[in-house]
């Protein structure tokens, strides 16, 4: 099942209900790790590009905002859609995440963890960020990257609703392996 997710139905014979939890977030966590989406939180100013997560080439920073530095933005070169011709990837309004939501590298446990507290997500609560995942087009890019790029596992509606039913079940976030 590597470019597809389980549906929340799939999670309904857990009857414990943090289990349920804790395993709906792994689900997700499988789009979160996915280069579509570490690419863009860095906890660095660099984003980072294709499935090897390289350093974007050519070099480019995060900036205020998020959306590059003077003479060097993101829109400069990333439109609002992508570039057949030149292969460059787009969406609307594409910037970085956040230096707090950087989470490129880190597991699943440190990424909930990270998102479940507001003052290191960014000030996000649960819900803002169910609908954002939920609605933002440059997330749905993910799903949509073009060409021969791999997409996030799954789709946008369904990740959607593995958020839903993870901050429903009480949000629990699963525990760091050893």
């Amino acid at each position: 099942m590597v470019g597809e997710l389980r549906p929340v139905s799939a999670f309904d014979g857990l009857r414990d209900p943090d289990e349920r939890s804790v395993a709906l977030f792994e689900e997700l966590g499988r789009v979160l790790v996915h280069p579509r989406c570490a690419n863009c939180h860095p906890s660095d100013d660099q984003p980072r590009q294709g499935m090897d997560q390289l350093v974007h080439d050519p070099p480019v920073w995060r900036g205020v905002g998020g959306v590059g530095v003077p003479g060097q933005s993101c829109d400069t070169c990333h439109q609002a859609a992508n570039s057949t011709i030149s292969r460059v990837p787009g969406a609307p309004g594409w910037r970085l995440a956040s230096a707090e939501s950087g989470w490129l590298g880190r597991s699943p446990a440190a990424i909930c963890a990270l998102l479940s507290d507001p003052e290191r997500n960014g000030g996000w609560t649960l819900d803002g960020l169910q609908q954002h995942l939920a609605n933002d087009p440059l997330i749905g890019w993910g799903w949509a990257p073009g060409r021969d790029r791999e997409p996030a596992p799954g789709s946008q509606a369904l990740a959607a609703e593995l958020a839903r039913a993870w901050i429903d079940s009480g949000a629990r976030c699963p525990e760091e392996a050893p």
